[in-house]
C-alpha cells in the first residue's frame, strides 16, 4: 500500500504505435490531474523507496501476434519488478480492451485488466486496485456498435462514450512523457473500413474525427513546449472530416492551419489510404510550406486479386500512377508503405507482381509483414491458407528485396539538401542523428550527422547528403534554421511536464 503522507505514484509503459503514445500521455494527464505523481518504472532500483511506483500501468498493443507476445512479456517483466516492491501491475490498452476477462484469467500476474471505458476514471480505478478492490475485467464487445452507423451523428454520441484520444471527453488533458522535439498528435480514432485481415475496428470502434479547433489548440500547446514537428496519427487519416461540417476537405484545411501554429516547423500526416487520397489533399501535402512532403500509404499488396480478397482497392497500375503524381509535384517526397505477404490464396504470380511493383515504385521505406490469422476477422475463415513456412520464406524474400531497394533510394539522395530535425546529440558513445522530411519516427531510417557538428536535440539544420548507410543518410550540416512562427517555450525550450492543452 502507498504511504498516506505522499501522493500515490504511477509509472506508464507504452507498447505499439504512436496512437498508443498519445493515449498514455492522456492517461498521464488524468492521473496528474487527480494528484498522482508520475515516475519511471525503474525508479527505486537503488534499493531505497526513492520514487518507486505504487502501480505500473502497461499500455498494451494487439496489432499482430508478435505485438501481443511483446505486451504479455512486458506485463510479466513489470510484475517481477512490482512484486519486489509491493507494487501493483495494471494492463490497459488494446490487448486489455480486446480480450478483457480472458486476459485476466490467463495472466494472473496482472492485478487488474482495464478497458477503454475505465479511462475517464483511471485514478479512481487504480486507487481501487491499491486498496485490494480491483474492478472486474470488462467483457469485450464490438466497439463499432457503441456509436451511430451514420458518421454525421457520431460527434454528439462520442461525448458519452470512452473513445480513446478524444480531447472533448471530460478531464482528458495530456502530460508529455518525454522531451523529444517531435510529438504525435491524434486527429481521429477508430476505422470504418472492413479489411478482411484487420481486427482493429472491432476494439477501437467506428471512425470519429476530433474537432479541428481541439487539434489546433493541442498543437499550439505542444509548440509552446518545445515540439518542432507534429506527427498526425489516427487509424485512417484520409477519412478525417467525414463526420464534420468540412466534409472531405477537412484534412486539407486542418493541415494548412497546423502549418501556421507558432513554434511548429513541420507537420507530418500518416496512415493515408491510397483510394482516399484526393487530388487536393495530395497537393497540400506535396506543396505546402510547413507540411512534410511525406506519404505514408497503406498499399498492403499490389496484386488486384489479393487486394480484392483483402477487401481493399487498387492495383499495381493504380499505385504506380499515384507515386508518379506525387513525384510530379514533389520529386523528393518520401513515400512509405506496408505490405502483407502470404495472405490466403496468394499465388507465386501474386508475389512476383508485388516484387515488380516494389521495384518500379522506388519507395523510401517498406514494412513487410507475414500474414497470420487474427481472431474475429473475415480472413480467419478463408480457404487457401498459405503454409506458415512458405509465409516465412516469402517474408524473407520480399524483405531482402526491400532492403536493397531502400538502400538504392537512399543513394539517389546523395548530393541533395535535407532539413534535419536533431533527435540525438553527439557524445562519446552516440552519433548525432535526426530525421529529414521524408523520414518518419521509428520506421523510415534516419540521418547520421558528421561528427563535430555541435548540434543539440531540437535543432533544425539544413544539410547536404554526403553518403549512405543502408537506408540511412550521412549528412553534413550547412545552416541552422530558426523556428518558424516563434512560440513562447518553457525553460531552455524544452517541454514542461504539465498537462494541457
Amino acid at each position: 500500500m502507498p504511504h498516506t503522507d505522499r501522493p500515490r505514484r504511477a509509472a506508464l509503459l507504452t507498447l505499439g504505435c504512436a496512437r498508443n503514445e498519445v493515449d498514455s500521455e492522456e492517461l498521464a494527464g488524468r492521473l496528474a490531474g487527480s494528484g498522482w505523481e508520475l515516475v519511471e518504472a525503474d525508479a527505486g532500483d537503488d534499493g531505497s523507496d526513492g520514487r518507486a511506483p505504487d502501480v505500473i500501468v502497461v499500455n498494451t498493443c494487439a496489432f499482430v501476434e508478435q505485438a501481443k507476445k511483446d505486451s504479455i512479456d512486458t506485463l510479466l517483466a513489470a510484475s517481477d519488478v512490482a512484486r519486489a516492491r509491493g507494487a501493483k501491475v495494471v494492463a490497459v490498452g488494446c490487448l486489455a480492451e480486446r480480450y478483457g476477462a480472458e486476459l485476466a484469467e490467463s495472466l494472473p500476474e496482472a492485478d487488474a485488466v482495464l478497458g477503454f471505458d475505465h479511462y475517464p476514471e483511471l485514478a479512481q480505478r487504480l486507487g481501487d486496485v491499491l486498496g485490494g478492490h480491483a474492478p472486474a475485467p470488462h467483457v469485450p464487445a464490438d466497439r463499432r456498435t457503441l456509436l451511430p452507423v451514420s458518421p454525421v451523428e457520431r460527434p454528439a454520441a462520442a461525448a458519452s462514450v470512452a473513445v480513446p484520444g478524444h480531447a472533448w471527453l471530460p478531464g482528458a488533458g495530456r502530460v508529455r512523457l518525454n522531451d523529444a522535439p517531435v510529438a504525435p498528435l491524434k486527429i481521429a480514432s477508430g476505422c470504418d473500413r472492413r479489411c478482411a485481415f484487420c481486427a482493429i475496428p472491432s476494439f477501437r470502434g467506428s471512425f470519429v474525427s476530433r474537432p479541428p479547433d481541439d487539434v489546433v489548440a493541442e498543437a499550439a500547446w505542444l509548440g509552446m513546449n518545445g515540439v518542432r514537428e507534429l506527427y498526425l496519427v489516427s487509424e485512417n487519416s484520409t477519412s478525417y472530416g467525414k463526420d464534420l461540417p468540412g466534409g472531405s476537405r477537412a484534412l486539407v484545411h486542418l493541415l494548412r492551419r497546423l502549418a501556421q501554429v507558432p513554434g511548429i516547423d513541420r507537420v507530418r500526416a500518416s496512415y493515408l489510404q491510397p483510394a482516399e487520397l484526393r487530388p487536393d489533399l495530395l497537393e497540400v501535402i506535396a506543396t505546402t510550406q510547413g507540411v512534410a512532403p511525406y506519404f505514408d500509404l497503406s498499399f498492403q499488396h499490389s496484386s488486384p486479386s489479393v487486394l480484392r480478397r483483402m477487401r481493399r482497392f487498387g492495383s499495381t497500375t493504380d499505385f504506380l500512377d499515384l507515386c508518379e503524381r506525387i513525384r510530379a509535384l514533389a520529386p523528393e517526397a518520401g513515400i512509405r508503405s506496408n505490405v502483407i505477404v502470404g495472405f490466403p490464396g496468394e499465388t507465386e504470380s501474386d508475389v512476383a507482381e508485388l516484387e515488380g511493383f516494389l521495384t518500379a515504385a522506388r519507395l523510401d521505406a517498406v514494412g513487410v509483414f507475414g500474414y497470420s490469422d487474427e481472431d474475429g476477422t473475415e480472413a480467419e475463415g478463408f480457404a487457401g491458407k498459405v503454409d506458415p513456412d512458405e509465409v516465412a520464406a516469402r517474408v524473407s524474400r520480399i524483405s531482402a528485396l526491400v532492403d536493397e531497394l531502400m538502400a538504392q533510394r537512399a543513394e539517389e539522395r546523395v548530393g541533395t539538401e535535407v532539413d534535419v530535425l536533431v533527435e540525438v546529440a553527439e557524445d562519446d558513445d552516440l552519433e548525432c542523428t535526426g530525421r529529414a522530411a521524408h523520414q518518419a519516427p521509428d520506421s523510415d531510417g534516419e540521418c547520421v550527422v558528421e561528427r563535430g557538428s555541435g548540434l543539440e536535440v531540437g535543432e533544425l539544420v539544413r544539410a547536404v547528403v554526403v553518403g549512405t548507410e543502408g537506408a540511412d543518410l550521412v549528412v553534413s550540416p550547412r545552416e541552422r534554421l530558426p523556428r518558424r512562427h516563434a512560440a513562447l517555450v518553457g525553460a531552455q525550450g524544452r517541454p514542461s511536464r504539465r498537462s494541457g492543452p
